[in-house]
């Protein structure tokens, strides 16, 4: 029996755990053979081995995992044969797994990944300079991380349509897997800096367009970069030089969408120097607050298709840069309109998202005021009063299902107009029945 440390823990417990110190175990059974712990990500042979046994053990390394170091998930596993075993694979593979007709390993030889990482380097920085970046040209002339100010022209660039940065990112995926795939004995190989550009720039990009955790970003290129430099020329550098250089040096704004004008945002464009990082931030901005209103209140959806429309034109070309910040502008403007209008309708925002459901055109002023108090009253019966109607896991349940329905249709009985029709107050009752049912399984709201 493995003993306890202070905390309980055993060392199986702690082995598992990617941020214990315990990072070395020599293993031999069960611990080989069917042992899971996905973080580990370097396996070590010296012992014969054949058949499924093998098969088992290679796959201790085959894990992936979303725990990050530096910012850099574990998406491969590395496998130090010392004792030849792998001449044994095909067999096992015709035995246990492909079968006799594929001759391709599950492995492959590392060296094989060297030449991968050329390849997308070259195809990366010729896919920027074909969109006119010349990053290889910043490289060239050693000042790539020297004079940052020219990232912003660098993603200003890409930002230009959303199909650039994509494509961009797909580069830049590529060549930091393959990189860290190569590790370590790529980092006596002098492509340190080639690598952390293009991390670099999506940092930049991402910064904007996904409010992304820049820090870590820093983190893992400050990380890549000085083992590059300590592997490369030791003694020639000092540690000191490079802290606290790299640093992303172009960031979204910070936004308060009940404190936007238009007049400024248009004013503070025409003065901007990088106008597509400017679109991209609005864009970006406009995305994740109308997310956030499509939560609050579904039905909404007509500006989620109103946005997309806009981002559409553009992308396609058919609107100009200066037009479409206008445009940006303008919806920013009736959005900030939207996300007041609970205050100025006198309800709260589940109260405005049932009242949304419930009304119909041509309501007259009276009639508007009883739809608004029937989503209140029916927020309230559904959520506060008792007998308690939405019990716990009531969707499961076709009684408490039936019991749910009869009560919205009770509570809209007596207080939507008389206007409504038998075909309108049915079509209103669904209406909301399925809302709460939708909240109740995705465990959203109120209706959870």
């Amino acid at each position: 029996m493995n003993a306890l440390d202070e905390h309980g823990h055993d060392i199986e417990f702690n082995f598992k755990d990617a941020e214990h110190p315990l990072q070395l175990v020599f293993v031999c059974a069960m611990w080989l053979t069917g042992f899971d712990a996905p973080t580990v990500s370097t396996l070590y042979l010296d012992k014969p081995m054949q058949g499924h046994t093998l098969m088992q053990t290679i796959a201790r390394a085959n894990r992936v995992s979303g725990h990050e170091i530096l910012g850099v998930a574990k998406r491969h596993g590395e496998i130090v044969d010392y004792y030849n075993v792998f001449r044994r694979m095909k067999k096992a593979l015709k035995d246990y797994a492909a079968g006799p007709a594929d001759d391709e390993l599950p492995v492959q030889d590392k060296s094989q990944l060297f030449t991968l990482l050329d390849e997308a380097i070259e195809q990366g920085l010729a896919y920027c300079q074909s969109q006119g970046v010349p990053l290889h040209e910043a490289l060239d002339r050693g000042d790539v991380f020297t004079k940052l100010g020219q990232f912003n022209g660098f993603a200003d660039t890409l930002l230009a349509r959303d199909e650039q940065r994509k494509s961009f990112n797909v580069y830049e995926n590529a060549i930091s897997s393959l990189y860290e795939a190569c590790k370590p004995e790529v980092l006596n190989q002098g492509k340190g800096r080639v690598v952390s550009a293009f991390q670099y720039l999506r940092g930049v990009m991402d910064s904007i367009v996904e409010h992304a955790d820049i820090d870590s970003a820093v983190q893992r290129i400050e990380a890549l970069l000085d083992a590059s430099v300590v592997v490369d020329n030791a003694e020639a550098f000092s540690m000191k030089e490079f802290e606290a250089q790299y640093k992303i040096v172009q960031r979204g704004k910070v936004w308060d969408l009940s404190k936007v004008n238009v007049d400024k945002l248009r004013e503070e464009f025409q003065q901007a120097p990088f106008k597509h990082i400017e679109i991209a931030d609005l864009q970006a901005f406009l995305q994740r607050k109308l997310a956030e209103m499509l939560a609050q209140n579904s039905t909404r959806v007509d500006f989620l298709q109103r946005l997309q429309k806009v981002i559409d034109a553009y992308n396609s070309g058919a609107t100009s840069t200066e037009n479409y910040y206008d445009e940006l502008t303008a919806y920013a403007q009736e959005l900030k309109e939207e996300a007041e209008r609970h205050i100025r309708e006198g309800l709260s925002e589940d109260e405005l998202e049932l009242f949304d459901l419930l009304k119909k055109e041509s309501l007259t002023q009276d009639e508007t005021q009883r739809v608004k108090l029937a989503a209140k009253h029916l927020l309230k019966r559904l959520v506060e009063e008792h007998p308690k109607v939405l019990v716990q896991n009531w969707h499961q349940s076709t009684q408490t299902q039936k019991q749910v329905r009869a009560e919205i249709e009770r509570v809209l009985d007596a207080d939507l107009p008389a206007s409504y029709d038998r075909s309108t107050f049915k079509q209103k009752c669904d209406n909301v029945y399925d809302l709460v049912m939708e909240y109740a399984l995705r465990q959203r709201k109120w209706a959870a």
